[in-house]
């Protein structure tokens, strides 16, 4: 349905989008599919985003005016337009907008109700803060390349070729954005919202960052192992839980199961349960000899290979505890049975380009969907128009009611998450950073993921940050009371447990809904809440395989064929697990951050509409957008940037070179920075001789040119030439050695930048934590430590109504616990 006939629930809604790269273009797409009015302002000969592949999913349902901001009369449309905007996103490196007049400040002074987001590269803080905000710099610069060096047989860093940055920046700019205009239908007033693409990097890890906490702690007494051994043997029981296997017709395989019963599962489905009444293989997949280890892993892909993939399709029909996924390449997703279920692939008519499949709308809506019916415009389509009537300025709004400025954005707001694992439940962290109220509902055990690492607590400390716990048995008539209880005052319900559960426990969204009609029920479960793919376990690596990211990273250098040996399949397994496992940036960060998004659109929703309904997005549906430019099809579709076979970067001058001492990475694309790059290195190499035309882009893979470069850079070391390259402005970063939460949580980085905030953790104690993915001007984030399981059951049960009498009652028949 629609509101009043309105084509959409941000109807009304006013965006000046400037941005040039697609971390902002992408936080404005979710804007205009529900209806708001996106505005792009395009420089002369139109905006570099027309050149990516995914440019028309990008752009869909925006209008585009051209305008030269180096031009007064151009310039001044542009200020005409922001004084009469509900939101500007801007992707300029800091102190450019202030130079066009397009600063917060300036634009506040006339619109303070002007949301206006920022997103940079390295932020507006730091040793870096002023370098171009390419995704490959980021990575560099916090260690990314180095963490996969395991992607390559050659020595040195690895090129990750899956855009983790761009899009975890356009959801942070987003969870900024939306819970800003939360606040101003309360205030009337406006602010500044400022992420990066560190920042959204950051908030991908799971819980790399807790392992750095303790090693650093306790550097005598636990030591993080790597995860395979110099002679390539997995060290951890997690990489035989995430198996990945070839088939007998020569398709990769790549299974989740990392629970128990699940494990057990697949030893029977390779009938290889009968090991488990041997000694040797009894604590399977724990196996502390390293010789056995080795054994027991080619048994298993020796077992594995004896069965086709229509075989193995056969064994997950059966059995709903053994599922894997097929390494998919490309736009293969949008195939997938479960994406067609879910309707997660649309086309639409371009004005130019004629038919186009792309992704359907990131978040699905119960009552006020997405409306999709406009593809991307013309350059300069709306220009005259926009010019003829701009955007009138919005009334000043009315004084702030009392300061507001000690709380977070979501003050007030109450939410309710019922969920494990990281996937959704870390959406619900990001809402306690901007000042919302999140009550994490425990099983008995508590999440699995607090005993998931040997080191208590460690697994599962980032995705409690913020949170209240509160320990209750759902299995129970009571249990479900208290539940039901505490749905009746929350704004928010998260809920991700695999398809069938949350009915059979009496906390799905009609069930809570009818108690309370005003929750925003957001239901976030791997692939969905039915359909040929509902109820089967998904985990990082299992929808990493499934949407494309594994392949997308390795390209072609990973084979698949059917004759290969054993040995040759444990070298490329490592490789893929490498690929599909990295912990820094993953499915399951991807998914998180894109609930945060969904919950914050709900609940701004019900501000505009008075809707309350329930949603649904999935791991796969924010797979498909972050791989936006595989995931778009039409006739004469520019390529999709391949890196080549060794996984250096995208040709010679955006990709890694090995200097005299280590390796940088240099980022020079486009047609204006080749005079740059080519003035830069004058004095030690003459780059006419390779290319004439001092106009060419850099964007080809010219092998010629990178032979020249390489031997160039060979000559001297890494830090010199990123100093030479710098100081003419061609983007360039030394690769860190990383991990990324070394360099995050060091004083020269994470410090310098404001990334960190000191807190202190009942396990741990003192410790650093990631600040807020987003800052805002005028209200405060609000930083709070990771708990424990049922640390405020006791606390939350008396809030709700319950005495000490029934309290107790309830902890001594174990229907509750703390």
């Amino acid at each position: 349905m629609t509101i009043d006939g309105a084509p959409g629930p941000l109807h009304g809604l006013r965006v000046l989008d400037l941005s040039t790269t697609p971390p902002g273009a992408q936080a404005t797409q979710l804007l205009a599919d529900f209806g708001a009015d996106v505005v792009h302002v395009e420089r002369p000969g139109g905006s570099p985003l027309r050149r990516h592949a995914a440019y028309p999913f990008l752009a869909r349902g925006k209008r585009s005016i051209v305008l030269d901001l180096h031009d007064a009369d151009d310039r001044a449309v542009a200020v005409a337009m922001a004084r009469g905007a509900d939101v500007i996103v801007e992707t300029f490196r800091p102190g450019v907008a202030a130079r066009f007049g397009l600063d917060h400040d300036t634009i506040a002074a006339d619109n303070p109700g002007v949301v206006h987001a920022s997103i940079t590269g390295f932020g507006r803080n730091g040793p870096l803060s002023g370098l171009q905000g390419y995704e490959a710099l980021v990575i560099a610069a916090l260690g990314g390349f180095s963490t996969v060096s395991g992607m390559v047989e050659r020595d040195g860093p690895a090129f990750i070729s899956v855009p983790f940055g761009a899009y975890a920046a356009s959801q942070t700019a987003l969870h900024g954005i939306l819970a800003a205009l939360h606040e101003r239908h309360r205030s009337g007033h406006g602010q500044r919202v400022e992420t990066s693409l560190v920042q959204g990097v950051a908030t991908l890890g799971t819980w790399n960052w807790f392992v750095r906490v303790i090693t650093d702690k306790y550097p005598g007494a636990f030591t993080a192992q790597p995860p395979f051994t110099d002679a390539k043997l997995p060290t951890s029981p997690i990489f035989f839980m995430l198996f990945i296997c070839l088939t007998s017709d020569g398709r990769w395989l790549q299974f989740g199961q990392v629970r128990p019963h699940l494990f057990r599962a697949l030893m029977r489905a390779l009938d290889l349960e009968a090991m488990y009444e041997q000694p040797e293989w009894s604590t399977a997949p724990a196996i502390e000899d390293e010789t056995k280890r080795a054994e027991f892993w080619e048994i298993l892909l020796a077992a594995a290979q004896r069965k086709s993939l229509a075989e193995w399709q056969e064994i997950f029909e059966r059995d709903h505890d053994v599922w894997a996924e097929t390494m998919r390449r490309g736009g293969e997703l949008l195939d997938h049975p479960q994406m067609t279920h879910l309707g997660g692939a649309i086309t639409i008519t371009d004005s130019e380009r004629g038919s186009v499949r792309m992704p359907a709308a990131l978040v699905m809506m119960d009552d006020t969907p997405a409306m999709i019916d406009m593809g991307a415009p013309r350059l300069d389509e709306h220009g005259n128009d926009i010019r003829r009537s701009p955007w009138v300025p919005r009334p000043v709004p009315a004084p702030l009611a009392g300061d507001r400025s000690g709380s977070g954005p979501l003050a007030g707001v109450t939410v309710l998450e019922l969920g494990t694992f990281f996937a959704a439940p870390f959406g619900g962290c990001i809402l306690a950073d901007l000042g919302a109220r999140v009550i994490k509902v425990e099983s008995i055990e508590g999440e699995p993921m607090r005993s998931l690492l040997p080191f208590p607590e460690t697994g599962a400390a980032k995705v409690m940050q913020g949170k209240e716990s509160v320990s209750v048995d759902l299995g129970t008539a009571e249990g479900r009371t208290i539940v039901h209880r505490l749905a009746a005052q929350a704004d928010i319900v998260l809920q991700s447990f695999r398809a069938g559960v949350a009915t059979r426990q009496g906390i799905d969204a009609a069930t809570l809904r009818a108690i309370n009609p005003s929750i925003v029920y957001l239901n976030a479960p791997g692939y969905g809440m039915d359909g040929p793919c509902g109820d089967r376990p998904a985990y990082a690596p299992t929808i990493g395989a499934g949407a494309g990211f594994v392949m997308r990273n390795l390209g072609s250098s990973v084979p698949e064929r059917a004759d290969m040996s054993i040995a040759e399949m444990r070298d490329a397994i490592v490789r893929l697990s490498v690929s599909g496992a990295t912990e820094f940036a993953q499915a399951d960060g991807v998914a998180a951050i894109t609930t945060a998004t969904a919950m914050l659109l709900g609940l701004l929703i019900r501000d505009r509409t008075g809707v309350a309904q329930g949603m649904l997005t999935t791991m796969l549906t924010s797979a498909a957008h972050a791989l936006g430019d595989e995931m778009v099809e039409w006739n004469a579709r520019p390529p999709v940037p391949v890196a080549d076979a060794e996984l250096h970067g995208y040709g010679p001058c955006y990709r890694m070179y090995e200097a005299s001492d280590g390796w940088f990475f240099l980022a020079a694309p486009s047609a204006e920075e080749w005079p740059r790059l080519v003035a830069a290195l004058r004095p030690h190499v003459d780059l006419s001789g390779v290319c004439a035309d001092s106009g060419r882009s850099c964007g080809d893979n010219d092998s010629t040119l990178a032979g020249v470069l390489g031997r160039t850079f060979a000559t001297r070391p890494a830090a010199a030439w990123v100093e030479l390259l710098r100081a003419h402005d061609v983007g360039a970063a030394v690769i860190d050695s990383g991990p990324p939460e070394k360099v995050l949580q060091s004083a020269e980085f994470g410090r310098a930048a404001g990334l960190l905030v000191d807190v202190e953790h009942p396990t741990f104690g003192d410790h650093p934590r990631l600040a807020p993915s987003a800052t805002l001007s005028r209200t405060v984030a609000t930083v709070g430590p990771g708990c424990l399981r049922g640390q405020h059951t006791r606390a939350v049960l008396d809030e709700i109504g319950y005495d000490a009498e029934q309290i107790a009652d309830l902890l001594n028949r174990t229907i509750i616990a703390e």
